[in-house]
């Protein structure tokens, strides 16, 4: 929308003969026309994700990433890339906004013809020869360059390791990797290849569908068989071991490693099976195609449910002051996410809690029932902090927004154990059975799509048999928190 001045106009001197005015006035019409047609600045869209409004783009919707990455052994260097887009747009574009930052653009297509493009704010801007009408195919190709050295006081995106590289993309970082539409609402199927050095092994989401050796360089192709966040996309390239064996049902269960590491770290890989059947036993069959765990030469601070390769930092399996059972439990954590994140996925991140909250909850529950540390006592003194938590924080459906110019941080301790604490409320109001019934329907009516706070009250609700609203209501978005249910004697704030 272009707005005009609501200021006056001065007032135009009388013209001195009719064959001059007439000349004007034919220029100045001409110049409207000219300005009318001309295309408005390029500028910056998103979804309007209350937490990151600038994420995401309207006006499409993705069905498939196919992702080519060229790694030539040094992981301070930027890779080539090609991203190729299949989509189909939901209104007529004239343009195409894609999330793409930290990367040099070398050309763009759209249906088979090139594209003009320029960058604003953390958008890649692509204008069509020929828009693009509603309903029809939309197939986008950038050559670019993907840049694994983080600008400065960014997080996320490529994470470099000891011997290459390996990606951590939440919640807002898969843009500086590939061209894509950056939000949990738009998923879509991968098809990752990647192009290396001999001496190397990549891996990426999915299942191996090639592998083609030229010269001193190996291409590594893998794919989805399930719709995918751009935030849980994965590839990991270095001097690795790729360890199989079978989970229950005869999932492949694959595990990525560091060679030199593979004998010390088999007494925690081999869990993953018997830690799969525990979580099919609460919720269900396991929701995709694969499974392993990922484990990098890197100091990240954090683990990542990656989807079909959870993501762990070498650290967390071999410092000997961690002790098994809480090294366990982190690991259904991220397993449980496979289930609550990825399959079912946040329609916006404002509802993160569903997904946090969740698998602190069967990690808690885990512990609980394998190694004996009490889920009532975690749950009380999670009770204990919660009001502190809610202040710094917001109650765990709404997080409060960054302060002015400040990125938010969304991952809180309200969305951990101030998050599992609803769950553990929810199952002291409704009863064990009922609760069972909820999680085990939550997961497989919402299999492969999106979902958010008000589809989990209607669930729970309908799994009570009566109206929840007023509970959640307290729980989800309250500034203190509510009486426990069961718990009469026990106290927020102490």
């Amino acid at each position: 929308m272009l707005l005009t001045s609501r200021t006056a106009a001065p007032r135009p001197k009388a013209l001195r003969t009719p064959r001059i005015a007439a000349a004007l006035l034919a220029a100045t019409a001409s110049a409207a026309l000219v300005a009318a047609s001309a295309p408005a600045p390029a500028t910056s869209l998103g979804i309007g994700d209350p937490l990151f409004p600038h994420l995401g783009n309207p006006g499409y919707d993705v069905a498939s990433y196919d992702i080519a990455f060229t790694y030539r052994g040094d992981n301070r260097k930027p890779l080539d890339a090609v991203t190729r887009i299949d989509a189909h747009a939901t209104e007529a574009l004239d343009r195409v906004n894609l999330d793409f930052t930290h990367g040099t653009v070398r050309s763009a297509e759209v249906n088979g013809a090139p594209a003009d493009f320029e960058s604003s704010g953390e958008d890649l801007v692509l204008t069509p020869a020929t828009p693009v009408g509603p309903g029809e195919r939309l197939e986008i190709t950038v050559r670019h360059t993907s840049d694994p050295v983080a600008p400065k006081g960014a997080e996320g995106g490529w994470l470099r390791t000891g011997d290459g590289l390996a990606m951590a993309n939440q919640a807002d970082a898969a843009h500086r990797v590939f061209p894509c539409n950056d939000h949990p609402a738009d998923k879509a199927e991968f098809t990752f290849r990647i192009t290396a050095p001999k001496g190397l092994t990549a891996v990426a989401n999915g299942l191996p569908v090639g592998t083609t050796r030229h010269g001193a360089t190996t291409t590594w192709a893998y794919r989805t068989h399930h719709p995918m966040a751009t935030e849980l996309a994965q590839v990991s390239i270095g001097r690795s071991s790729v360890l199989h064996r079978k989970g229950p049902h005869g999932l492949p269960v694959r595990d990525v490693v560091p060679t030199k590491d593979r004998k010390v770290l088999e007494r925690w890989l081999k869990k993953t099976p018997g830690q799969i059947t525990w979580m099919e036993r609460k919720v269900g069959r396991y929701p995709f195609e694969v499974y392993g765990i990922l484990i990098a030469h890197a100091q990240t601070g954090f683990e990542l449910e990656t989807q079909t390769l959870s993501l762990f930092e070498r650290e967390l399996f071999t410092r000997p002051e961690y002790p098994e059972w809480y090294v366990d439990s982190i690991m259904v954590h991220e397993l449980a996410h496979q289930w609550f994140g990825d399959s079912v996925s946040p329609r916006s991140w404002s509802d993160l809690w569903l997904n946090e909250g969740h698998a602190t909850w069967y990690e808690a529950l885990f512990a609980d029932e394998r190694s004996q540390h009490s889920l009532t006592q975690r749950m009380r003194n999670a009770y204990q902090q919660s009001d502190d938590w809610r202040a710094a924080g917001g109650p765990p459906a709404r997080p409060k927004p960054p302060a002015p110019g400040q990125k938010i941080s969304i991952f809180r301790p309200v969305v951990y154990d101030g998050s599992a604490l609803v769950l553990y409320a929810l199952r002291q109001e409704i009863g064990r059975p009922a609760f069972d019934r909820l999680e085990r329907d939550w997961v497989r009516t919402h299999h492969d799509g999106n979902a958010e706070t008000a589809d989990f009250v209607r669930a729970a609700s309908e799994a009570a048999g009566r109206d929840l609203g007023g509970f959640f209501e307290g729980w989800l978005y309250g500034e203190k928190t509510p009486p426990m249910p069961g718990h009469p004697d026990w106290n927020s704030g102490k």
